[in-house]
């Protein structure tokens, strides 16, 4: 039973360091790949919004080259269902008005 709590006590926060280091290190490389300029100057890929509408069923509003696309999600695959220009979310400018 001793050999047992001995062995439970130093793999434990060994087993733990490994989780936390591996954490560490996925976020680490996301955030280098993501400072990583794409083909034509940076990322043109942007998720803006998720919506779960029902079991295996979601909508999600994605950004890409100044567009705003909304797809139907299925576990068979994606749909375009519309695509506007970006609206500014700014507000009214001087221009504007």
């Amino acid at each position: 039973m001793v050999e047992y709590l001995l062995r439970l006590a130093l793999l434990l926060p060994l087993l733990g360091g490994m989780i936390w280091g591996s954490l560490w290190l996925t976020r680490w490389l996301q955030t280098r790949l993501g400072q990583t300029p794409a083909a034509g100057g940076g990322r043109h890929l942007q998720l803006i919004e998720t919506s779960l509408i029902g079991p295996g069923m979601k909508l999600a509003v994605v950004r890409f080259h100044d567009r705003e696309i909304l797809l139907g999600c299925t576990r068979q695959g994606m749909v375009r269902l519309s695509e506007v220009e970006t609206r500014d979310t700014a507000g009214p400018t001087a221009e504007n008005v």
